[in-house]
């Protein structure tokens, strides 16, 4: 017999070694190679080769030749999900739904499968939980149960061939971890149980024009579990996030071919299952009468939408040698670099205090549109004087102190305006050239000037 090739993968980045180390000379991660059972080919004569080269051989096209058609979709029953993915499900797409566990992935796709399975074939494959415990889920949530079909399978020949007799249009796989190949022998869920298992199932979906749904699990630092070369391998992946003391679950976009990425969709969690929050900022603006130190209204851009979010910040006195920071929803490191900007630029010294900053519920900002609002928050707390409670902010801070202008000014003045906000302090660049009705807007170049007008 020939002797088997190993190869040892990284489950951080991907990176194929020679041999077991300690450290992933890739991303220098530690005791994140695991061994990885490399299949090999039969060899095949000159001849043969040959013959297979010249049977290969496929028509070039010219650029300006390929159809430019729009890709087909169809809705998936849910336009919050709908928005993520860019404007619905597309035909042979492989689609990767991560989440921490109870976070409502499979209450999710349950909801999907029964609402489609009575426009087309579906078939829900289970492999970590029973038939019945899908059955009682569905019956709790008030669904249709008479069209779609369950399976409850781990091994994936078995399942392509099930999938080549039924010939579903949405197949979900729950989940990939729990497949695997009778091929390869190491257990469910290692790097290369995930990583083939995967690539069989969306080879088959990409051949039939089959929608695949992959639910993936996430690791202790939220990120998702197994190999990064199975996020190259499909072509959408999505997030639902939540905490369990909020009945909120957010939806975003981190890959997608068939449209824009960090779209956002919000639900909420009932007992009748999720359902669509049409008017996010509503539920993020849930602020008390009385106008309180320390917080403001910043308006982010999720995707193709404003989102109006609440930002909380608390300074006070350090009874110890070094001062606590500490970020919740944004960067850490950007809060400490915007301080030493406000300290620099702006004569406010917060070098001896403690500086805590939360985002209102749960949502995490990535953009540096909250740079102003979080030095305006914090300079409230430190003051003990609150912000009017009409006013929204907006605005990137650089390192010299200057407002720098955001990416869709004026819509999220509008959106702001919508919500009934009467002053907006934003960056020169970012003013409107109409005035919008009821909305005071003031332009900064620096942040000494948005000091002074607070």
């Amino acid at each position: 017999m020939a002797k088997k090739k190993t190869a040892y993968v990284c489950s951080e980045c991907g990176a194929d070694h020679n041999k077991w180390q300690g450290q992933c000379s890739g991303c220098g991660a530690w005791n994140t190679l695991q061994e990885f059972v490399v299949a090999t080919a039969k060899t095949a004569s000159h001849s043969q080769r040959l013959a297979g080269y010249a049977g290969a051989t496929q028509q070039l096209t010219r650029l300006d030749q390929v159809d430019l058609n729009e890709v087909p979709r169809f809705s998936s029953g849910m336009q919050e999900l709908d928005r993520v993915l860019g404007g619905g499900l597309v035909p042979g797409s492989a689609i990767l739904i991560g989440g921490h566990p109870g976070a409502g992935k499979s209450t999710l796709l349950l909801q999907v499968m029964c609402y489609l399975a009575a426009h087309m074939p579906a078939l829900y494959i289970t492999g970590e939980e029973s038939l019945q415990q899908v059955a009682r889920r569905a019956k709790r949530l008030a669904l249709p149960m008479d069209q779609l079909h369950l399976l409850s399978e781990t091994n994936v020949e078995q399942l392509t061939n099930t999938l080549q007799q039924q010939k579903p249009k949405v197949v979900v796989i729950d989940s990939i971890q729990v497949m695997h190949l009778d091929g390869i022998e190491s257990a469910p869920g290692s790097v290369s149980q995930v990583r083939e298992s995967a690539a069989h199932l969306t080879r088959y979906a990409k051949q039939t024009d089959t929608v695949l749904l992959l639910v993936g699990h996430v690791t202790k630092d939220g990120t998702l579990a197994g190999p990064k070369v199975l996020e190259h391998m499909i072509d959408c992946s999505i997030m639902l996030e939540g905490s369990n003391d909020s009945r909120f679950r957010t939806l975003r976009g981190i890959k997608n071919r068939f449209g824009a990425i960090n779209e956002l969709g919000v639900f909420a969690m009932l007992d009748s299952g999720l359902k669509e929050v049409k008017n996010p900022s509503s539920i993020f603006l849930s602020r008390s009468e009385d106008a309180a130190p320390g917080s403001v209204v910043m308006v982010i851009w999720e995707g193709t939408r404003p989102l109006l979010v609440e930002i909380q910040a608390l300074v006070d006195d350090s009874h110890f040698g070094h001062p606590k920071r500490v970020a919740v929803g944004l960067d850490q490191n950007r809060m400490n670099l915007l301080l030493a900007a406000m300290h620099r630029h702006g004569g406010i010294h917060l070098g001896d205090q403690d500086v805590y900053v939360n985002v209102v519920g749960g949502v995490k900002v990535a953009e540096t549109s909250a740079d102003l609002a979080l030095l305006l928050a914090a300079l409230s707390s430190f003051r003990n004087q609150p912000l009017p409670q009409e006013l929204i902010v907006f605005g990137e801070v650089g390192l010299s102190g200057e407002i720098r202008p955001v990416p869709s000014g004026q819509e999220r003045i509008k959106e702001a305006a919508k919500h009934g906000f009467k002053r907006a302090i934003v960056p020169k660049a970012n003013m409107p050239k109409q005035p919008i009705e009821g909305m005071q807007v003031q332009g900064v170049d620096t942040l000494q000037q948005a000091i002074e007008l607070i």
